[in-house]
């Protein structure tokens, strides 16, 4: 827990820096890959999601580590080799759990957020899932556990493979000569993101486009159908953690509301998107039917609110980084509060930018719970005093000052709802 935050701490400055690279050559190409709250929300769901992991809120059902020392036939000595083997078997599982979380109904609530963005950059490569509480999917790494790679490679690798995938959410890079034949590029990614019906559940592969071609679900990108991008049924929402969990609850209330006790059961394990028809006809959900057109979900505001909600992402971004900084120091229930802290900040600003009343809710709870944090610790920040001068009291000035900002943009100066038409797409040679 401790070293993978150390590790994100440095991995984060470099996907900012990446992610305004990209913007700036889209600015000088004259091209629109960023929308400000769209860019917020995917760096905000990135968030939620790596405080997750540091916090260790998953429940493995098996561990590696179990079938590692029960399956093991072969023992690899410690070679480059092995980290090879071991790198392929990583890509092979994740082609499989990919595949089954756009193939089947449950599932797809734990990749639903991934694909949520209507726009399609390097940002939205960190909407990553925050609902996946239970790991299930342990059992792909029987063939690694087989062939005897110790656990301490796959600790390694793993965040290396994941880090990995972020580089080829752009649509600034075109196609890549012999490299499409062998590994994931921009071009099959844009397809794999795209909800044009040619495009629709294509390019699984995480870093091999070969598990693709090998089991029939490749598609190349044609210059005749530019990608249109999101999902069939529009989050409209800049809230990632209404956008993470939204499938499953319409998955439970359709379990509910059905008469059909076999449809109660097997709508969970259906394809993806699949509602019984009883309730479909009685409660429908609005879904995409032509692409394109297509209108993209969208809020405006007035300049004085964007210059404080980008305020609100970096404050908690910086407060999030403080908090790996020292999560070697602080007791476990305090671990839990301060990410539970943070949790609330992002749902609170979030919400916000939708125009919505949750933003107040969020505001007042982080409130309540950021004096509360400080009481227990004397009014202090959990030692922010030695790495900022003035550090508490800012804290103290911030959480009450928030709660009157938020109250005058939700009363005042609230940002409306709108759409806008999809950009202009084309298909990069």
């Amino acid at each position: 827990m401790e070293e993978y935050a150390k590790v994100l701490n440095i991995a984060i400055p470099f996907f900012l820096v990446l992610i305004s690279i990209e913007h700036g050559v889209a600015v000088i190409k004259d091209r629109q890959v960023n929308r400000l709250f769209d860019v917020i929300s995917s760096l905000s769901s990135g968030m939620t999601n790596v405080i997750k992991d540091v916090m260790g809120l998953s429940i493995i059902i098996i561990s590696y580590g179990w079938l590692h020392d029960n399956l093991a036939v072969f023992q690899i000595e410690s070679s480059l080799l092995l980290y090879l083997l071991a790198f392929i078997g990583l890509d092979f599982s994740g082609y499989w759990i990919h595949r089954w979380c756009h193939e089947i109904n449950v599932f797809w609530n734990r990749h639903i957020i991934h694909h949520s963005s209507e726009e399609f950059n390097l940002s939205c490569a960190l909407r990553q899932s925050v609902s996946e509480v239970f790991a299930i999917f342990t059992f792909t790494y029987i063939p690694m556990a087989v062939m005897g790679i110790p656990p301490r490679v796959i600790a390694v690798l793993a965040p290396l493979h994941l880090f990995a995938q972020f580089w080829y959410h752009t649509r600034l890079i075109g196609r890549m000569g012999w490299l499409e034949n062998v590994i994931v590029t921009p071009s099959h990614h844009r397809v794999h993101h795209a909800i044009n019906p040619e495009y629709m559940d294509r390019n699984y592969g995480q870093i091999f486009i070969l598990w693709d071609k090998w089991f029939g679900t490749f598609q190349a990108e044609s210059p005749l159908i530019p990608p249109v991008y999101g999902v069939t049924r529009p989050v409209r929402t800049w809230n990632p953690w209404l956008i993470n969990y939204m499938h499953l609850w319409l998955l439970v209330k359709d379990a509910w509301r059905t008469g059909s006790w076999h449809d109660k059961f097997r709508i969970w394990f259906q394809p993806t998107g699949w509602r019984p028809a009883d309730v479909a006809a009685k409660f429908p959900v609005y879904s995409i039917e032509a692409v394109p057109p297509q209108l993209r979900y969208h809020t405006h505001g007035s300049a004085l609110f964007y210059i404080w909600t980008v305020f609100q992402l970096l404050l908690t971004l910086g407060l999030m980084m403080y908090f790996f900084k020292v999560i070697g120091t602080l007791e476990p229930v305090h671990i839990l509060l301060y990410g539970l802290f943070l949790f609330v900040m992002i749902f609170g600003y979030t919400s916000l930018m939708d125009g919505s009343a949750l933003g107040m809710i969020g505001e007042g709870v982080k409130a309540c719970l950021g004096y509360f944090l400080m009481a227990t610790q004397s009014n202090s920040w959990f030692g922010m005093e030695s790495v900022l001068f003035f550090g508490n009291q800012f804290m103290l000035a911030y959480l009450g000052i928030s709660v009157l900002v938020a109250s005058y943009f939700y009363f005042l100066d609230r940002p409306q709802e709108d759409f806008l038409p999809v950009a202009k797409a084309t298909v990069m040679a």
